[in-house]
């Protein structure tokens, strides 16, 4: 029998490519559930096998309790102090004490168990080579021969007994993938469970563009170019931001490839996803423009504070630039990072001047000045008054029709009703009081709760209707995450109200 169990051993280590010790593990949790049946399940069987004879021995042992422990529950297995000293001297609590048993034979029955207990060993081990293997390599594309594709995704056999799972959701969607196709996927996460997929993939994300236009342009893969962005809409239209480290390279012209031939390649791999090859530029406005292909842009304006831009394009192209269900201007959006509002250019001439007047109206007033000091304010680029209080006094004088004593005289002002403002905002934050349970609210403190109320947010449901922007708006010293946070605790109860419903 022990050079039975030697063979057995070098056959499945040898076949399976695991360690032997794993095997012997196996076989000796065999031959211990099989001298469990025989003497009866409730007792603890331990089973050593000699490494290099293939002998083995077989031990009934206890785990050992303090004497006052009121944890036994198996007395067939479990003993006091006072009782495992009898067994062995040297026993304490938490150890185990044992006696040698007889030996059941490594046959039929237990060959059969250990077969078993071998098959689940080499699974476990395979499956946490696979994740060994794989750790640290997510975001590297793979490849691999599609095994079976269900309802729920789609299972790549990637060799050497890794499988990879791309979820239904993260397949381009009516991409026709049939067993054994080729297929290319990214890796995402790596999970080390002990059933169903470990390695999960995607056909989706805007990287695995990017991987695959590493493959398909070889100039991007040595560095020469850059892709700096990516966006896409899977299976219908995406966007690449490219640049070039080699002012002798085109970068667009390098990925587009000879005839469409490289673009065409990545499109193919994607279900026929028209791809658009934008050139990258550091001036970030013409970069919109640039985005925005193939529509053509008439002008654009940049509002930093709100990080978005006002686009306008010719009537005849608006549909063109907005894209089919708003497409090219999302991709644009995602693509370039800023908040895209796009219009007619007989839109943005009517809007500028709607803006224009309202900001020579609020100069006039604000600042007591005549319309055409106003206007040359806008005109220089002005839309607040903090601006005109505190810009350096150098850029009010530069400007032609302003003298020094003018400009003195506008900075007072600007000042003067910035002034007011604020002395008028703290007779309003006294004034008003917040309800008890904004007070209460969990996050909320007293200062930011005053604030709220001389805004209008007076009670716990004020707050709960606002929009993240609105809070940040009121109160620019609070965090994104913070304010957001506050806002759901507001709304807490809603959700309450509706689950009782």
């Amino acid at each position: 029998m022990s050079k039975e169990i030697l063979m057995v051993v070098d056959a499945v280590s040898n076949e399976k490519g695991v360690e032997k010790d794993i095997i012997f593990e196996a076989i000796e949790a065999a031959l211990a559930s099989a001298t469990r049946r025989k003497h009866g399940e409730d007792i603890d069987v331990r089973v050593a096998i000699d490494r290099s004879t293939g002998e083995y021995e077989t031990f009934r042992r206890w785990l050992v309790f303090a004497d006052d422990s009121t944890e036994l529950e198996t007395p067939d297995r479990e003993l006091r102090m006072i009782d495992a000293v009898d067994v062995n001297e040297a026993a304490e609590p938490g150890g185990y004490v044992e006696v040698p048993m007889e030996s059941v034979e490594f046959g039929r029955i237990a060959a059969q168990t250990a077969k078993q207990v071998i098959v689940q060993k080499v699974r476990e081990a395979e499956r946490e080579q696979v994740v060994e293997e794989f750790r640290g390599r997510e975001g590297e594309m793979l490849s691999g021969l599609v095994k079976r594709v269900d309802r729920n995704g789609v299972y790549i056999d990637l060799g050497g007994n890794a499988e990879g799972f791309v979820p239904r959701e993260n397949m381009v969607p009516r991409e026709p993938v049939r067993p054994q196709d080729r297929i290319k996927a990214l890796l995402v996460e790596v999970r080390s469970e002990i059933r169903g997929p470990q390695l999960f993939m995607t056909r989706t994300s805007p990287q695995f563009l990017v991987e695959l236009f590493k493959i398909e342009v070889p100039e991007v893969g040595q560095g020469l170019i850059d892709i700096l962005g990516s966006a896409r809409d899977p299976g219908l239209r995406a966007k690449i931001a490219v640049r070039s480290n080699d002012s002798r390279i085109d970068a667009v012209g390098a990925c587009v490839g000879m005839r469409g031939s490289r673009v065409q390649a990545v499109s193919n791999e994607l279900a026929g996803e028209r791809v658009d090859i934008i050139l990258w530029d550091d001036n970030v406005a013409q970069f919109v423009v640039n985005a925005m292909s193939p529509a053509e842009v008439v002008s654009i304006v940049v509002d930093e504070d709100k990080h978005s831009m006002d686009i306008a394009v010719e009537e005849d192209k608006l549909s063109q630039a907005i894209g089919r269900g708003g497409q090219n201007i999302r991709l644009a959006s995602e693509l370039s990072g800023w908040e895209l509002n796009v219009m007619t250019a007989q839109d943005a001439e009517e809007k500028s001047e709607t803006e224009t007047k309202d900001l020579i109206a609020m100069f006039s007033k604000q600042l007591d000045v005549d319309e055409e000091v106003s206007l040359i304010l806008v005109q220089e680029g002005f839309s607040t008054i903090e601006e005109v209080a505190y810009v350096p006094a150098s850029e009010l004088i530069a400007i032609e029709e302003f003298d020094e004593g003018m400009v003195d005289e506008l900075r007072s002002r600007a000042r003067d009703v910035l002034l007011t403002q604020a002395i008028v905002q703290e007779e309003q934050i006294d004034e008003v009081e917040p309800a008890e349970d904004l007070l209460s609210l969990e996050g909320m403190d007293k200062g930011l709760a005053y604030l709220l109320a001389s805004k209008g947010v007076v009670t716990r449901e004020d707050l709960a209707e606002l929009a993240t922007d609105d809070l940040l708006d009121i109160n620019v010293d609070i965090a994104e995450e913070e304010a957001a946070a506050l806002i759901m605790k507001a709304r807490a109860h809603w959700f309450e109200e509706e689950q009782q419903a």
